[in-house]
């Protein structure tokens, strides 16, 4: 989606399972593509922060030019992203990111639902 004129300045969009969510509200049902995935809505219960961990997940590809959850089937991805520890600092790849931005990717990708950060 384009937000004006100019073609430098695209929105992605993905509406296809959108719905508006009550305050407190946790959502059912297990969609999206496996590489981007939460581990919480592999167990089928989730919130708004599922997002989040999406947003962790670009961040890390754009910066790497490389998948935190490499698996070689989508059985092996969902068992990476339920399982795999991140550590930036062991990635030759990530030398040359700033700290804030590996802090970003972390806190993004947190297991810990309370932990992750939120878009407020």
């Amino acid at each position: 989606m384009f937000e004006s004129n100019d073609a430098l300045n695209v929105k992605l969009l993905d509406f296809g399972n959108s719905r508006k969510m009550g305050e407190n509200e946790a959502l059912q049902g297990v969609y999206g593509t496996a590489y981007y995935v939460a581990p919480e809505v592999l167990g089928g219960q989730y919130d708004e922060k599922c997002d989040i961990w999406s947003i962790g997940v670009i961040t890390y590809m754009l910066l790497s030019g490389r998948n935190p959850f490499p698996g070689k089937d989508k059985k092996e991805v969902k068992f990476l992203i339920a399982t795999k520890d991140i550590d930036l600092s062991k990635k030759s790849y990530f030398n040359s990111v700033s700290p804030q931005a590996k802090d970003f990717i972390m806190c993004c990708l947190n297991r810990n639902i309370e932990q992750r950060y939120s878009a407020k």
